[in-house]
């Protein structure tokens, strides 16, 4: 087992272990740290625990100090430089006719890198462009090109639920979005029901995913064959969260609901994608 801290760098972003060197670090304070950009500020999300060692990345770097006031101050002030950055790099960025859209800029807390950040429609030949900046700045420069998702996590927004995105707010890392787990929820294939702000699969359908997969198990697929009170019969509709079908009977081709508790599975189908409705997902899909 090996002491760490958790350390975030963002409000909402990743948890990064570090040493705290023996030292008792309470939560939300904020430590001066050296990570592969530089030495950066973060604040501790997770106080002082003993993890075993193959959830640490060795070697594990230590806190180097707990955040004074002069370095909150010195954090304020990068934040007013990082804006003056932006609005240069995209002045810079015109003057070489990049298509490419600038969306946010940050100093290390130590000052040695400027990153900024953008999405492009592909890719972008940059090298002029940093040359420029580095010239301006006299320090490291990284632009790096981020997709839709990232987008959305920086611009901030609300989403089609009335609530400010996941992302934005609570979700630290983008976990894959599939077509089966729209599939599973039954969900149309009109991509503005199914597609955040972003343009893809919503993030949500992950919240969700582990609740339909055990109800599948016991829940017979549309198209399946099931032993109803009324006799043998073709599911043709299933409500998975209400637990009811409809079922097409094979005597009387009568179609009954019934609840799933009632039937029984004599030849479960597969949930079925037709080629329309692949393409339609596979353009909202990570």
């Amino acid at each position: 087992m090996v002491e760490v801290v958790g350390v975030k760098f963002k409000k909402v972003g990743k948890v990064y272990y570090f040493d705290p060197k023996g030292e008792k670090i309470d939560k939300d304070t904020f430590v001066i740290v050296e990570t592969a950009r530089g030495v950066e500020i973060g604040f501790v999300a997770v106080p002082n625990k003993e993890v075993s060692e193959d959830k640490v990345v060795f070697p594990l770097k230590p806190v180097m100090r707990v955040a004074t006031e002069a370095d909150l101050k010195t954090v304020e002030e990068n934040k007013e430089k990082a804006k003056e950055a932006l609005e240069v790099c995209r002045d810079k960025a015109n003057q070489h006719k990049l298509e490419m859209n600038l969306l946010d800029a940050e100093y290390t807390f130590d000052r040695g890198k400027i990153l900024f950040y953008f999405t492009a429609e592909g890719r972008v030949d940059f090298r002029e462009l940093v040359k420029d900046l580095a010239s301006v700045f006299k320090t490291r420069i990284e632009l790096r090109q981020i997709g839709v998702r990232d987008e959305a996590k920086i611009v901030k927004g609300i989403g089609v639920c009335g609530r400010e995105f996941c992302c934005a707010t609570f979700l630290g890392d983008f976990q894959p979005v599939s077509i089966k787990m729209a599939k599973d929820q039954n969900l149309s294939i009109n991509s503005n029901k199914n597609s955040g702000s972003c343009g893809r699969l919503m993030c949500c359908l992950n919240f969700e995913q582990e609740t339909y997969e055990e109800i599948w198990k016991k829940t017979p697929r549309a198209r399946s064959i099931v032993k109803t009170p009324d006799g043998v019969g073709t599911v043709i509709d299933v409500n998975p969260l209400r637990q009811t079908l409809r079922v097409l009977l094979k005597d009387s081709e009568a179609v009954n609901s019934y609840e799933v508790k009632q039937i029984k599975i004599i030849k479960n189908a597969e949930a079925e994608i037709d080629d329309k409705e692949l393409q339609e997902l596979k353009k909202l899909e990570d």
